[in-house]
Protein backbone atom coordinates (compact mmCIF):
# COMPACT_ATOMS: atom_id res chain seq x y z
CA UNK A 1 0.00 0.00 0.00
CA UNK A 2 1.45 3.43 -0.89
CA UNK A 3 2.73 5.49 2.00
CA UNK A 4 0.08 7.24 4.03
CA UNK A 5 -2.80 5.39 2.33
CA UNK A 6 -3.53 3.16 5.33
CA UNK A 7 -3.73 6.18 7.62
CA UNK A 8 -6.00 8.00 5.16
CA UNK A 9 -8.27 4.96 4.91
CA UNK A 10 -8.55 4.70 8.69
CA UNK A 11 -9.72 8.32 8.94
CA UNK A 12 -12.00 7.94 5.92
CA UNK A 13 -13.63 4.96 7.66
CA UNK A 14 -13.89 6.88 10.94
CA UNK A 15 -15.16 10.12 9.37
CA UNK A 16 -18.82 9.91 10.32
CA UNK A 17 -18.12 8.96 13.92
CA UNK A 18 -15.31 11.51 14.22
CA UNK A 19 -17.38 14.39 12.87
CA UNK A 20 -20.21 13.68 15.30
CA UNK A 21 -17.65 13.47 18.11
CA UNK A 22 -16.12 16.83 17.24
CA UNK A 23 -19.12 18.85 16.10
CA UNK A 24 -21.49 17.74 18.87
CA UNK A 25 -19.17 18.90 21.66
CA UNK A 26 -18.22 15.40 22.74
CA UNK A 27 -14.46 15.96 22.38
CA UNK A 28 -13.99 17.84 25.62
CA UNK A 29 -10.23 17.18 25.65
CA UNK A 30 -10.14 19.35 22.53
CA UNK A 31 -12.59 22.02 23.67
CA UNK A 32 -11.53 22.40 27.30
CA UNK A 33 -7.81 21.54 27.18
CA UNK A 34 -5.88 21.37 23.94
CA UNK A 35 -7.50 24.06 21.82
CA UNK A 36 -7.54 26.70 24.58
CA UNK A 37 -3.82 26.04 25.10
CA UNK A 38 -3.06 26.19 21.38
CA UNK A 39 -4.93 29.42 20.77
CA UNK A 40 -3.26 31.03 23.78
CA UNK A 41 0.10 30.35 22.14
CA UNK A 42 -1.08 31.26 18.64
CA UNK A 43 -2.41 34.65 19.68
CA UNK A 44 -3.58 37.25 17.16
CA UNK A 45 -3.88 35.94 13.59
CA UNK A 46 -5.88 38.74 12.01
CA UNK A 47 -4.72 39.27 8.43
CA UNK A 48 -2.28 36.34 8.51
CA UNK A 49 -2.07 33.58 5.90
CA UNK A 50 -2.31 30.30 7.81
CA UNK A 51 -1.77 26.70 6.73
CA UNK A 52 -3.58 24.22 8.96
CA UNK A 53 -1.88 20.84 8.52
CA UNK A 54 -3.95 17.69 9.11
CA UNK A 55 -7.00 19.91 9.45
CA UNK A 56 -9.49 17.04 9.50
CA UNK A 57 -13.06 18.26 9.05
CA UNK A 58 -11.96 21.87 9.57
CA UNK A 59 -12.84 22.50 13.22
CA UNK A 60 -9.76 24.53 14.12
CA UNK A 61 -9.48 26.04 10.63
CA UNK A 62 -12.91 27.59 11.14
CA UNK A 63 -11.83 29.08 14.47
CA UNK A 64 -8.71 30.56 12.85
CA UNK A 65 -10.80 32.03 10.03
CA UNK A 66 -13.24 33.43 12.57
CA UNK A 67 -10.31 35.25 14.18
CA UNK A 68 -9.54 37.00 10.91
CA UNK A 69 -6.96 34.72 9.29
CA UNK A 70 -6.93 33.62 5.67
CA UNK A 71 -6.81 29.84 6.10
CA UNK A 72 -5.83 26.92 3.91
CA UNK A 73 -6.46 23.46 5.34
CA UNK A 74 -4.91 20.21 4.16
CA UNK A 75 -5.53 16.62 5.16
CA UNK A 76 -4.76 13.14 3.86
CA UNK A 77 -8.36 12.00 4.32
CA UNK A 78 -10.56 12.66 1.30
CA UNK A 79 -13.74 12.15 3.30
CA UNK A 80 -12.79 14.59 6.04
CA UNK A 81 -11.91 17.21 3.45
CA UNK A 82 -15.26 16.64 1.75
CA UNK A 83 -17.00 17.32 5.07
CA UNK A 84 -14.82 20.39 5.63
CA UNK A 85 -15.71 21.77 2.18
CA UNK A 86 -19.41 21.09 2.79
CA UNK A 87 -19.25 23.10 6.01
CA UNK A 88 -17.37 25.88 4.21
CA UNK A 89 -20.18 26.05 1.64
CA UNK A 90 -22.56 26.78 4.54
CA UNK A 91 -20.33 29.16 6.52
CA UNK A 92 -18.56 31.05 3.72
CA UNK A 93 -15.45 31.79 5.78
CA UNK A 94 -13.16 31.77 2.75
CA UNK A 95 -11.23 28.65 3.80
CA UNK A 96 -9.59 26.61 1.05
CA UNK A 97 -9.24 22.85 1.57
CA UNK A 98 -7.06 20.33 -0.25
CA UNK A 99 -6.47 16.59 -0.01
CA UNK A 100 -2.71 16.75 0.41
CA UNK A 101 0.06 14.73 2.04
CA UNK A 102 1.80 17.00 4.54
CA UNK A 103 5.16 15.72 3.28
CA UNK A 104 4.30 16.87 -0.27
CA UNK A 105 3.45 20.57 -0.21
CA UNK A 106 4.66 21.40 -3.72
CA UNK A 107 1.39 23.23 -4.49
CA UNK A 108 2.58 25.97 -2.12
CA UNK A 109 5.57 28.27 -2.82
CA UNK A 110 8.43 28.76 -0.39
CA UNK A 111 8.23 31.52 2.23
CA UNK A 112 4.47 31.75 1.86
CA UNK A 113 2.74 31.36 5.23
CA UNK A 114 2.79 33.61 8.27
CA UNK A 115 1.72 30.69 10.45
CA UNK A 116 1.52 26.92 10.09
CA UNK A 117 -0.56 25.02 12.63
CA UNK A 118 -1.11 21.36 13.37
CA UNK A 119 -3.61 20.52 16.09
CA UNK A 120 -2.95 17.19 17.82
CA UNK A 121 -1.87 15.37 14.65
CA UNK A 122 1.91 15.34 14.12
CA UNK A 123 2.02 12.08 16.10
CA UNK A 124 -0.37 10.61 13.50
CA UNK A 125 1.85 11.55 10.54
CA UNK A 126 4.04 8.61 9.57
CA UNK A 127 6.62 10.53 7.53
CA UNK A 128 6.86 13.47 9.86
CA UNK A 129 10.50 14.33 9.06
CA UNK A 130 9.83 15.33 5.42
CA UNK A 131 6.56 16.91 6.55
CA UNK A 132 8.39 19.22 8.95
CA UNK A 133 10.93 19.93 6.20
CA UNK A 134 8.11 21.01 3.88
CA UNK A 135 6.48 23.07 6.62
CA UNK A 136 9.77 24.89 7.21
CA UNK A 137 10.06 25.55 3.47
CA UNK A 138 6.63 27.14 3.12
CA UNK A 139 6.97 29.29 6.26
CA UNK A 140 7.99 32.90 5.92
CA UNK A 141 11.35 33.76 7.46
CA UNK A 142 9.51 35.51 10.29
CA UNK A 143 6.72 32.92 10.38
CA UNK A 144 5.84 30.40 13.06
CA UNK A 145 4.98 26.72 13.22
CA UNK A 146 2.77 25.92 16.22
CA UNK A 147 1.72 22.34 16.87
CA UNK A 148 0.36 20.18 19.65
CA UNK A 149 0.82 16.47 20.28
CA UNK A 150 -0.11 13.98 22.94
CA UNK A 151 2.66 14.24 25.54
CA UNK A 152 5.12 11.44 24.68
CA UNK A 153 6.40 11.26 28.26
CA UNK A 154 2.91 10.43 29.52
CA UNK A 155 1.30 8.40 26.75
CA UNK A 156 -1.65 6.48 28.07
CA UNK A 157 -4.47 4.30 26.85
CA UNK A 158 -7.96 3.65 28.20
CA UNK A 159 -8.88 0.08 29.02
CA UNK A 160 -12.17 -0.92 30.63
CA UNK A 161 -12.72 2.70 31.62
CA UNK A 162 -9.36 2.97 33.38
CA UNK A 163 -6.37 5.01 32.24
CA UNK A 164 -3.16 3.00 31.89
CA UNK A 165 0.25 4.54 31.32
CA UNK A 166 2.11 3.34 28.23
CA UNK A 167 5.62 2.07 29.06
CA UNK A 168 8.81 2.12 26.95
CA UNK A 169 9.19 5.86 26.42
CA UNK A 170 12.49 5.59 24.52
CA UNK A 171 11.16 3.09 21.99
CA UNK A 172 10.09 4.73 18.73
CA UNK A 173 7.17 2.67 17.51
CA UNK A 174 3.87 2.44 15.67
CA UNK A 175 0.80 2.28 17.87
CA UNK A 176 -2.79 1.30 17.15
CA UNK A 177 -5.16 3.65 18.93
CA UNK A 178 -8.52 2.25 19.96
CA UNK A 179 -11.23 4.89 19.97
CA UNK A 180 -13.97 3.17 21.96
CA UNK A 181 -15.45 5.82 24.25
CA UNK A 182 -19.17 5.50 24.85
CA UNK A 183 -19.80 8.99 23.49
CA UNK A 184 -18.72 7.89 19.98
CA UNK A 185 -21.33 6.88 17.41
CA UNK A 186 -19.23 3.77 16.85
CA UNK A 187 -15.67 2.75 17.79
CA UNK A 188 -12.79 2.94 15.35
CA UNK A 189 -9.03 2.43 15.20
CA UNK A 190 -6.28 4.75 13.98
CA UNK A 191 -2.51 4.58 13.71
CA UNK A 192 -0.18 6.78 15.71
CA UNK A 193 3.61 6.99 16.01
CA UNK A 194 5.34 7.31 19.35
CA UNK A 195 8.45 9.49 19.30
CA UNK A 196 10.48 11.05 22.08
CA UNK A 197 10.86 14.75 22.76
CA UNK A 198 14.44 14.38 21.57
CA UNK A 199 13.18 12.98 18.26
CA UNK A 200 10.96 16.01 17.75
CA UNK A 201 13.62 18.48 18.85
CA UNK A 202 16.27 16.98 16.58
CA UNK A 203 13.93 16.89 13.59
CA UNK A 204 12.93 20.52 14.06
CA UNK A 205 16.58 21.53 14.37
CA UNK A 206 17.55 19.54 11.28
CA UNK A 207 15.09 21.60 9.26
CA UNK A 208 16.18 24.93 10.68
CA UNK A 209 13.41 25.42 13.22
CA UNK A 210 14.03 26.61 16.76
CA UNK A 211 11.73 25.91 19.69
CA UNK A 212 10.74 29.30 21.08
CA UNK A 213 8.18 28.14 23.58
CA UNK A 214 6.78 24.93 25.11
CA UNK A 215 3.45 24.76 26.89
CA UNK A 216 1.79 21.87 28.73
CA UNK A 217 -1.87 22.93 28.91
CA UNK A 218 -4.18 22.39 31.85
CA UNK A 219 -7.94 21.95 31.55
CA UNK A 220 -10.21 24.95 31.91
CA UNK A 221 -12.17 25.47 35.10
CA UNK A 222 -15.37 24.80 33.15
CA UNK A 223 -13.92 21.60 31.73
CA UNK A 224 -12.89 20.30 35.14
CA UNK A 225 -16.34 20.98 36.55
CA UNK A 226 -18.28 19.39 33.70
CA UNK A 227 -15.98 16.52 32.72
CA UNK A 228 -14.35 14.71 35.69
CA UNK A 229 -11.81 12.79 33.52
CA UNK A 230 -10.10 16.12 32.83
CA UNK A 231 -9.16 16.39 36.50
CA UNK A 232 -6.55 13.67 35.92
CA UNK A 233 -4.70 16.08 33.62
CA UNK A 234 -3.91 18.19 36.71
CA UNK A 235 -1.65 15.34 37.86
CA UNK A 236 0.26 14.83 34.60
CA UNK A 237 0.05 16.57 31.23
CA UNK A 238 -2.02 15.09 28.43
CA UNK A 239 -0.39 17.14 25.68
CA UNK A 240 2.44 19.50 24.86
CA UNK A 241 2.48 22.50 22.54
CA UNK A 242 5.50 23.66 20.55
CA UNK A 243 5.92 27.15 19.16
CA UNK A 244 8.78 27.17 16.64
CA UNK A 245 10.42 29.79 14.44
CA UNK A 246 13.02 29.71 11.69
CA UNK A 247 16.68 29.91 12.66
CA UNK A 248 17.57 32.94 10.55
CA UNK A 249 21.24 32.67 11.55
CA UNK A 250 21.58 29.12 10.22
CA UNK A 251 23.04 30.04 6.83
CA UNK A 252 24.79 33.20 7.91
CA UNK A 253 28.50 33.27 6.99
CA UNK A 254 30.67 34.15 9.96
CA UNK A 255 33.77 36.10 8.94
Amino acid sequence: MPKGNHVAKEWDDAAESWIDFVRQGKDYFRDELNNPGMFRIIGNVKGELVLDVACGEGYSARILAGKGAKVIGIDLSKKLIEYAKSQEDKNGLGIEYYVTDSALLSRFPANCFDLVTCFMAIMDIEHYDPAIGEIARVMKDDGRFVFSITHPCFDYSTKNGKIEMTPRYFETRTEHVQWDMKRLLRPFETTSFHRTLTDYSNTLSRHGLLIRRLHEPKPTKKGRAEHPPLKQVLLRPHSIIFETVKDTTRNRIIR
